[in-house]
């Protein structure tokens, strides 16, 4: 076991490497940088533009200046913000747990209903558990977050304008829990509703699958009654599956809803990443792009090593995958 893990740790950290040069890459690529929106005052645009470009560093080869990011990374220095002149780090750490609050609340919403939807819907087929949650895998895929995120607004916020349609908190308030409750409604609503369909989908699937194995017949053969049949049996063996689906939401959880935090004005990092991005500020981009990548990696380190404890199969040099 400890040589699977290794293994798979090898192979994750190239891949982290090679996701912060690509990045880094196709933002220097991209039109424009922090320069063509400041500018140092009182020359000419070229010469405020290299100014600019000078004072952070901008007009050195991309080469230099990654060895240099990747230089201050490995000691654990993301750099400074262009922007705000703020460490990368500080400005990060302030949107991780409100996008912690809201995409996790809505992921664990999104899995407290559609577990047990999908394992009703494989238990009783073409019932009416099955119809819903064929129903709510379509709305799930076939609606995109945007406009899931505008009809709520349109509905509880303007027409019957009971919850609020903006922002983590009401302004000048002391942010209190329940009025963060009535703020997190709608939009970790609409999170729930777009990461269900996989769920249901799935959980259905995996125990469809798994009522048709032998051990299935012996236990009904025994006299179990069905919900023990249910949850010992069906449940337990399509687990993995299962847990594969939530586990690959946690960098969703971490990362944020960028469609979703923008539209509802949420502080998280979705937003984060959306408005650093506009102001081409490279060193806050690359600081969420390492978060973002980390958390990924380390997730599919995780399912990797789940993988590994509950089958020996999928092990590196084992045989079957």
């Amino acid at each position: 076991m400890i040589r699977y893990i290794r293994t798979r740790l090898f192979t994750v950290i190239p891949v982290f490497f090679g996701i912060t040069l690509l990045v880094f890459l196709f933002l220097d690529l991209g039109p424009g940088t922090i320069a063509d929106l400041m500018g140092e005052g009182g020359g000419s645009v070229d010469a405020d533009r290299a100014a600019v470009e000078a004072r952070l560093g901008l007009d050195q080869p991309l080469p230099v200046r990654y060895a240099r990011w990747l230089s201050g990374l490995l000691r654990g220095d993301l750099g400074k913000s262009y922007q705000t002149g703020r460490p990368v780090a500080d400005t990060i750490a302030q949107r991780v747990m409100p996008s912690i609050i809201l995409t996790g609340t809505g992921v664990v919403l999104a899995v407290a209903l559609a577990v047990p939807l999908g394992v009703l819907a494989a238990w009783k087929p073409r019932s009416g558990w099955d119809r819903l949650a064929t129903l709510s895998s379509m709305v799930s895929a076939g609606v995109p977050g945007f406009l899931l995120s505008l009809m709520a607004v349109y509905l509880f916020s303007v027409g019957l304008g009971l919850l609020p349609s903006s922002r983590m908190y009401t302004t000048g308030s002391s942010g209190t829990l329940p009025d963060l409750l009535r703020h997190l409604i709608l939009p970790a609503g609409v999170i729930c509703v777009s990461n269900m369909g996989s769920l249901v989908k799935q959980t259905r699937s995996a125990c469809l699958e798994v009522l048709g194995e032998d051990y299935m017949r012996t236990a009904w053969a025994k006299g179990l009654k069905d919900r023990a049949v249910m949850t010992r049996h069906m449940l337990r063996g399509a687990l993995i599956p299962i847990l594969t689906t939530i586990l690959s939401h946690i960098p969703h959880i971490i990362g944020g809803s960028v469609v979703v935090e923008r539209v509802f004005g949420w502080p998280g990092m979705g937003s984060l990443m959306f408005s650093a991005i506009m102001s081409r500020d490279f060193n806050l981009v690359m600081g969420v792009t390492v978060v973002i990548a980390l958390t990924v990696l380390c997730t599919n380190l995780l399912l990797d090593l789940v993988y590994g404890l509950a089958d020996p199969r999928v092990r590196y040099g084992r045989g079957a995958v």
